[in-house]
């Protein structure tokens, strides 16, 4: 990995996080009543839960909203959560205020021209492996896993292991703490 790279992301504290294509596979489910189910990657969601006991925060910027969103979120304990966020920017200038942020100490995930605005503007911005080529070609990051099956985790590795988190966590794992 490039030292770039490495140096961005040991500014990062905060993970934000586009839903559709990233959290999931981009595939939109329809109940036979118009309801609209999503299905969550567990390991992601772990890798969510490590992030926050090492004292990261979590957010999610979605154009859509969905119940099932803000079922995860609440389940995940997401620290801020933004749907129906387009375009996602002027969610994104909220966030900062809201938690007191500077652009550089935030890392994105997105997987499609609705997130590049965001892209232009956080310290890490990082496409799913499975994005469209424009949101690749612009990230900082691109992931090897598809969104929706452990790019989230990937990148939440990334974060711990660059930032000397990740053996703390392997350490409280293997004595069963929590």
């Amino acid at each position: 990995m490039k030292n770039d790279i490495k140096q961005k992301i040991k500014k990062i504290k905060l993970l934000a996080l586009d839903v559709d294509g990233v959290l999931t596979n981009g595939t939109i489910n329809l109940d036979e009543k118009g309801r609209e189910l999503k299905v969550f990657n567990v390991q992601d969601g772990f890798g969510l839960v490590l992030l926050k006991r090492c004292g990261l925060k979590t957010a999610i910027i979605s154009a859509r909203s969905c119940g099932a969103v803000t079922a995860r979120a609440k389940d995940l304990k997401i620290d801020k959560v933004y749907q129906d966020a387009y375009p996602k920017l002027k969610a994104y200038r909220e966030l900062l205020k809201e938690l007191k942020l500077k652009d550089e100490q935030v890392c994105f995930v997105g997987d499609d021209l609705p997130d590049m605005c965001v892209f232009k503007k956080v310290g890490l911005s990082v496409a799913v492996a499975n994005a469209a080529k424009e949101a690749k070609q612009m990230a900082d990051y691109v992931t090897k896993k598809n969104g929706g099956a452990g790019a989230v985790r990937e990148v939440v590795e990334l974060i711990l292991k660059t930032q000397g988190k990740w053996k703390e966590v392997l350490e409280t794992m293997e004595r069963g703490s929590r």
